[in-house]
């Protein structure tokens, strides 16, 4: 699949730590409850991707889970892209930011947690930035997101 924004390795080595290149562009996952957003629980702003500066999710979609992650039951409409990951021998929904491709995570359904969407986003901290902005977050028609 193609993004909006494309770059290669080199370019994104170039603007990423070693660490978001490593979860952003090789997919992987930073270790439990180590991450600044696990227990950052604002109630307004928006967390965006830390590659790209894209809006994925609202403050107030965040939830306390205890999973060790940053944890919400939705996402902006159009920002984040759901893919089937078949690795460590188990299919998983992974879920990658619309607008550059970026790994954030995996969403897991049915977990009994008291949210409107029984859904848990459960994303890399590395993967996120976060601002206090909360400025209406549109989306284009295009499934590209940008602040108004």
């Amino acid at each position: 699949m193609t993004y909006p924004l494309q770059k290669s390795d080199d370019e994104w080595q170039a603007v990423l730590s070693k660490e978001q290149f490593r979860v952003l562009r090789d997919k992987g996952t930073e270790a439990p409850y180590t991450g600044q957003y696990d227990k950052h629980m604002p109630t307004n702003g928006v967390y965006a991707c830390a590659a790209c500066d894209a809006p994925l999710y609202r403050a107030n979609h965040k939830f306390k889970s205890g999973c060790g992650w940053p944890a919400f039951f939705d996402a902006i409409p159009g920002a984040v892209t759901r893919h089937t990951d078949r690795t460590l021998g188990m299919s998983r929904t992974e879920i990658v930011c619309s607008n550059c491709g970026g790994h954030l995570g995996h969403v897991f359904k049915g977990e009994g947690y008291p949210t409107p969407t029984d859904e848990r986003h459960c994303v890399n901290s590395v993967s996120l930035n976060f601002s206090k902005d909360d400025k209406q977050v549109e989306t284009d028609g295009s499934g590209k997101s940008s602040k108004a």
